[in-house]
């Protein structure tokens, strides 16, 4: 049976079965939990209480990818930094069962983080200076590298070749947006000697936990090598100008136990539109996951893909407005967009 396809379909028993090969013993209750990537389950067994179990999607990551994120855990949790770290059974956290890695973590109670606001502002920044203090002691091996090629024009060219955009003229506006971003993100990597290191790479307040004990960060799946700012603007709404105040806050509780250099923060524009195109090219080489197309019913339409490039126009003007000692400048004027653009049969 195809791997995939053994995947998309994992039953109970199949999820059982994997669990009591490790020796555990399930009560026959358990409760999907919600992730798109992978597919994880909050588990009850009667030895060992209630367990989480992950199993990652085929293809996403190999064998040692997924180990360098089980010892980046380990590495965090040795300096007591609050996350989750996957449990070892004869010294092993890594497991397979039909031809699917599997690990399994121990159930962390607490809430969702709808804002943070006030002091715990300095608490998180804190808890993130601390991961990206030992994210930066050493190197990743194996795990990707949020960089231009890798990230953005591997995305790009995957939309392009594919031809999901479904008119061309908007193709084109789409590319050129996109080719522009990446240009001005690596001029600002090289003016700014900005830093690349481990970090979490997906660094949203879904994956912030907050309990009586206090704060953790869960879900280190999308751990990279990258830019510190990338875990920063998915936390906070920077570039709102009434919200500079969080800001310093945050950073005050960070730059306790990391390096900060303010100009750094100029790469927040270009790594949203990096992950603008890295989403949908995500989406679309998903699609066969029969969850997909019903959790993003608009992906593909044309409406769909008017609203990214408008997006992205409007988030590239934004990035190349705010450029620093003349190092980056505008191109010329682009043409207004025109009929052709917005109604899909008005080719010839």
């Amino acid at each position: 049976m195809d791997i995939n396809h053994s995947f998309y379909q994992l039953t109970p028993d199949t999820i059982l079965n994997a669990l009591e090969s490790l020796g555990y013993e399930p009560t026959g209750r358990f409760y999907p939990l919600n992730s798109v990537e992978n597919r994880v389950y909050d588990i009850e067994t009667s030895n060992s209480g209630r367990i989480v179990v992950k199993f990652y999607r085929p293809g996403k990551w190999t064998y040692n990818e997924i180990l360098e994120e089980h010892t980046f855990l380990s590495e965090l949790a040795l300096e007591e930094i609050p996350v989750l770290t996957p449990i070892a059974i004869e010294g092993k956290t890594l497991f397979e069962w039909s031809g699917i890695y599997f690990a399994i973590w121990p159930l962390r109670n607490g809430r969702i983080v709808e804002e943070i606001a006030g002091g715990d502002l300095e608490r998180v920044g804190a808890l993130l200076g601390r991961i990206h203090a030992v994210g930066k002691r050493s190197s990743s091996i194996h795990r990707p590298i949020l960089d231009i090629p890798s990230y953005g024009l591997e995305s790009l060219n995957f939309i392009l070749e594919k031809k999901l955009i479904p008119n061309n003229a908007l193709a084109e506006r789409y590319k050129a947006t996109a080719l522009r971003s990446f240009e001005i993100f690596e001029s600002l990597v090289k003016e700014y000697q900005i830093p690349f290191q481990r970090i979490h790479g997906d660094c949203h307040k879904g994956n912030l936990l907050v309990s009586p004990d206090g704060y953790s960060i869960l879900d280190f799946d999308d751990f990279l090598t990258g830019p510190i700012v990338q875990d920063f603007w998915m936390l906070l709404p920077l570039g709102e100008s009434d919200r500079k105040n969080d800001l310093f806050q945050f950073l005050q509780g960070y730059t306790m136990f990391a390096e900060f250099d303010e100009n750094w923060l100029q790469l927040v524009e270009p790594l949203r539109i990096v992950r603008y195109i890295h989403y949908a090219a995500w989406i679309a080489k998903r699609w066969e996951d029969p969850s997909f197309p019903s959790l993003f019913p608009h992906f593909g339409t044309e409406e769909y893909w008017l609203k990214e490039t408008l997006d992205l126009e409007s988030a590239k003007k934004d990035l190349e407005e705010q450029s620093v000692d003349g190092t980056i400048n505008p191109p010329d004027t682009e043409p207004e967009m025109t009929n052709k653009d917005f109604f899909w049969d008005w080719e010839k």
